[in-house]
């Protein structure tokens, strides 16, 4: 009897850690860009492995865009696209959309890295900010490259373990939010240098709007978090350029938070704790 018992219990404990697993898939875009730089596929491979050090998460990467086999989605807890954005983005064709909308209502966690936080406007546009609270949007948004020093950090689960860093990226800003940005919570904001609009107007580069906001100092979101009305997060992080960034610990750290976050997993109190070596840093680039 005692070994049935024992034998019972095993199982029964073995089914509540099943149950408490979670799966998160990053959609890693095509080769862009120079070496070094856009590099969605070992970035996204780096941070699974990050993810899959830790007991009960299960992080897929899809290489290539998006996945042939859309079952890797459906089962998903959190996807999470670090692609090409604009009309290259991966997730914006109508029956993508709509999958993803699916995923969304259902209260899977959705995120967007870098270039993936740019889609077109109209439906993409209102998709993202239902998926993620925010996105970057032509002639309002800007991406100019620049260092930015992150001197405090809000409290909330994402920022735990996260000490103030500073890291030159492609840092993108002047986000189109989700109106009176309800559920919207800036994680990285600081105010940008005027240098960040030397480049002129342009679809990219500059528009009244966003001049004027700098001008008044306003603090800009680089990474929000959003908490959607059926209880669905996700999360935009608009760094990530230059694949080398994922080498420090703090600026890794804030996304692998979000990650687990919009999983709807519990962050450590000291975040989420993980090394990356040089060789792993290089392995599994583009070749371009």
């Amino acid at each position: 009897m005692n070994r049935f018992l024992i034998s019972l219990f095993a199982a029964v404990a073995s089914l509540s850690l099943a149950a408490a697993d979670k799966s998160i898939v990053l959609i890693a875009g095509t080769p862009s860009h120079a070496p070094g730089d856009h590099e969605f596929r070992a970035g996204s491979i780096l941070l699974a492995g990050c993810l899959n050090r830790i007991p009960g998460i299960h992080a897929t990467v899809v290489s290539n865009g998006w996945p042939a086999d859309t079952s890797v989605l459906k089962t998903a807890d959190a996807v999470v696209v670090f692609a090409n954005g604009g009309t290259a983005h991966p997730a914006i064709k109508p029956d993508r959309l709509k999958l993803m909308n699916e995923l969304s209502a259902k209260g899977v966690g959705i995120g967007a890295a870098h270039y993936g936080v740019e889609v077109p406007a109209g439906d993409p546009g209102f998709a993202m900010l239902d998926w993620t609270g925010g996105y970057f949007e032509m002639f309002w948004s800007v991406n100019p490259t620049w260092t930015a020093k992150f001197e405090s950090l809000p409290v909330h689960p994402v920022t735990r373990g996260v000490k103030p860093f500073t890291i030159h990226d492609e840092w993108y800003y002047h986000m189109r939010f989700a109106p009176e940005r309800k559920g919207v919570t800036p994680i990285l904001s600081v105010v940008p240098p005027l240098s960040t609009l030397d480049r002129g107007n342009g679809p990219h580069n500059g528009n009244p709007f966003v001049r004027a906001s700098v001008a008044k100092g306003e603090p800009q979101p680089l990474m929000w978090t959003y908490d959607r009305p059926n209880g669905g997060r996700g999360f935009g992080f608009t760094g990530g350029h230059y694949h080398k960034n994922w080498g420090d610990e703090n600026f890794r750290k804030v996304f692998l938070n979000a990650l687990l976050w919009i999983a709807q997993v519990e962050v450590p109190k000291d975040g989420v704790v993980s090394t990356v070596t040089q060789e792993e840093l290089r392995a599994n680039q583009d070749p371009k």
